[in-house]
């Protein structure tokens, strides 16, 4: 109803909650006769100070001659009524014979079906934008004074159990804080509701315990739930016996037990610093038991909410995907355990993902001695450890976001080293084409391989280029021979019509990475790495010379045929056959210079002696009423 005060008051729109009771008077009851709630308010005093704007409820309570008990609730329309929350709640719990109240056991209808069938994340339908309104509002309540009203604040807009649960689910993940020394100390103030209110820290248990408190305000039905964990300082493949080292919640809703863990969804702990990092994590909110008991095993196998529940030994063996691993779309992955033993010195990882995915690695904290190649739907990775023994393996995927996460690890156990599997250094990741290179604009690739083997030094790789984007190429390998200032001489680029042909020379056998860059002409900045090839070459007679150096003006649809070495020898007559594009007149400068001509093939024709000269260069006339040549190609002469 809407009341007034006076002119200048706030009219606000009101709710009456009304519950009477029937009371024995000494003379007996008068059950047809009704209080009348006006005359009641009137005799208390009315509504005097309501309509200034009421924050908080108001309760007020009468009795009639006859016994009749009223009790009438006044709060804002959009407030939840506490005496239907009571009742609620009441409803919601099962009572034993002394009246007792507690939540009901899982059983066999709560149980979802292990292995993970991939359905979902989550253990219930979820459309996760319903609760965007939601989330926002519940991460900018603030504490007032107890939990009891900032419960009330929080479910305001919540109008199922689920939205009440998420509510106060999206609160604490983003206002409590992991208290690394608490839980050290296992200090069980840090467990009180009331002093993690004062503090907004606390840890495992705690967040649990308020969890399941704040719930059970709600009218919800809440467990907590303790349990072994594969959190913070869990080594891959450790056993766990002794004292439980984490607890988290089970949360009942549309008539099934659900599993969430505050904890994990409110953030992070740097193990290098120690330091707690708020970092929300979805994840953890409504998991499917499938996925959940990856990392979560609870002191009662029922609370795996799993059939058929797994044991401890299979918790310990089992492979561990990190949240991150499924949050960034994997579905699965091979060796499913988390220890791998190198066959003949190799250890092959595939994963397979929901849509196409970037992936990196790092052996031993380094991005060596691997070769990973994407695919559409996840990627393969194979593994040459250079040394015997134990190594630590891990794997990151970058997904929709611009930073790469951890999403599993192995140990790797290695008793024989292929030495004739040794990558170069600066291989990087990832080898081959695929997806990515596509969508950078390389298309139609020769070699859909990511390893190219050349019997005699030579290899000549093209592939389609989307219009405006511009090819760099250089070759890396580990002898030193190829420096920062060579390693593009022993590639020479040539375009024809829309693809781009890249001629590699090796100057000696062994193994090489070829790196692919990309840039858009017209866009500043510098170009980007997006993929290499690994040239290998057991001919040891091999020994090819550089190309002839390049300047800026060599155009991009120009082509060389001869020579195509950048040493030439002394004092020789040397051919020169090229196509050039756009110019008026090109020639041939050593000692001397010596003009080339245009045949009716289109091709600048000449010859030039290298006879008493260092270098020699190629120049061109762009415009035939200018006197000014620019140099195109550079050529070095052997020493006599």
């Amino acid at each position: 109803m809407e009341l007034k005060k006076d002119s200048n008051a706030v009219s606000i729109d009101m709710q009456l909650i009304v519950h009477s009771e029937k009371r024995r008077a000494a003379q007996g009851t008068h059950s047809d006769r009704q209080a009348d709630p006006g005359a009641l308010l009137q005799r208390r005093g009315g509504f005097q100070g309501v309509a200034n704007g009421i924050r908080k409820w108001q309760k007020i309570e009468a009795h009639d001659l006859h016994g009749t008990q009223l009790t009438v609730e006044v709060h804002p329309r959009d407030a939840v009524p506490q005496l239907l929350k009571k009742f609620s709640l009441a409803k919601s719990l099962q009572g034993d014979k002394n009246g007792n109240t507690k939540p009901r056991q899982p059983g066999g209808k709560d149980a979802h079906a292990y292995p993970w069938d991939r359905s979902s994340l989550k253990s219930m339908p979820l459309d996760l934008r319903q609760f965007e309104k939601l989330d926002t509002y519940a991460s900018q309540v603030t504490v007032k004074s107890d939990l009891d009203e900032l419960v009330s604040d929080l479910v305001q807009e919540a109008h199922s159990d689920l939205e009440r649960v998420r509510a106060i689910w999206i609160w604490i993940c983003h206002h409590i804080e992991y208290d690394i020394m608490a839980a050290q100390e296992k200090d069980c103030q840090a467990f009180k509701p009331t002093d993690i209110l004062r503090t907004q820290k606390t840890n495992c248990d705690g967040y649990a315990g308020l969890f399941e408190k704040m719930c059970r305000i709600a009218g919800v039905q809440c467990m907590t739930v303790p349990g072994y964990s594969k959190g913070f300082g869990y080594q891959t493949g450790q056993s766990f016996s002794g004292e439980f080292d984490h607890a988290w919640n089970a949360v009942y809703l549309e008539g099934r037990w659900h599993l969430v863990d505050s904890t994990w969804g409110s953030g992070l702990v740097d193990k290098t610093t120690s330091k707690f990092t708020f970092l929300y994590n979805e994840f953890y909110f409504l998991t499917h038991p499938a996925l959940f008991i990856e990392d979560h095993f609870p002191d009662n196998k029922n609370w795996q909410l799993l059939k058929p529940p797994q044991s401890l030994r299979q918790f310990e063996n089992s492979m561990y995907h990190k949240s991150e691993f499924y949050n960034k779309g994997m579905l699965s992955a091979h060796p499913e355990t988390s220890m791998i033993r190198t066959v003949n010195g190799k250890a092959t990882v595939t994963i397979e993902s929901c849509a196409p995915t970037l992936f990196m690695f790092m052996l031993n904290g380094k991005q060596e001695h691997g070769l990973l190649s994407l695919r559409k739907n996840g990627m393969k990775l194979e593994v040459y450890p250079p040394t015997m023994g134990t190594h630590n393996l891990q794997i990151f995927a970058k997904g929709s976001s611009d930073i790469y996460s951890s999403v599993l690890e192995y140990t790797l156990k290695c008793n024989f080293v292929d030495f004739g599997a040794q990558l170069p250094t600066e291989l990087h990741q990832p080898v081959g084409p695929s997806w990515f290179s596509e969508q950078m604009g390389i298309m139609k690739p020769s070699h859909p391989d990511p390893i190219i083997h050349t019997s005699d030094g030579r290899c000549s790789i093209s592939f389609g280029v989307d219009e405006g984007i511009s090819i760099l190429a250089s070759l890396h390998g580990d002898d030193g021979l190829i420096t920062e200032e060579t390693q593009r001489r022993y590639i020479f680029q040539l375009h024809r019509e829309k693809r781009t042909e890249l001629k590699v020379q090796l100057p000696h056998a062994g193994k090489f990475a070829l790196k692919i860059f990309v840039k858009k002409r017209q866009e500043p900045g510098n170009y980007i790495f997006v993929f290499n090839y690994l040239l290998c070459c057991t001919n040891t007679k091999v020994n090819w010379p550089m190309f002839p150096e390049s300047f800026g003006n060599w155009g991009q649809d120009n082509e060389l045929l001869e020579p195509l070495s950048g040493v030439l020898p002394a004092n020789r007559n040397i051919p020169f056959k090229l196509k050039l594009q756009g110019i008026a007149k090109a020639l041939v400068k050593g000692q001397d210079t010596w003009p080339l001509t245009l045949n009716h093939e289109g091709y600048w024709e000449g010859s030039c002696s290298t006879a008493g000269c260092q270098e020699v260069y190629v120049m061109v006339l762009e415009n035939a009423n200018h006197n000014f040549y620019s140099y195109i190609l550079k050529y070095k002469v052997n020493a006599q």
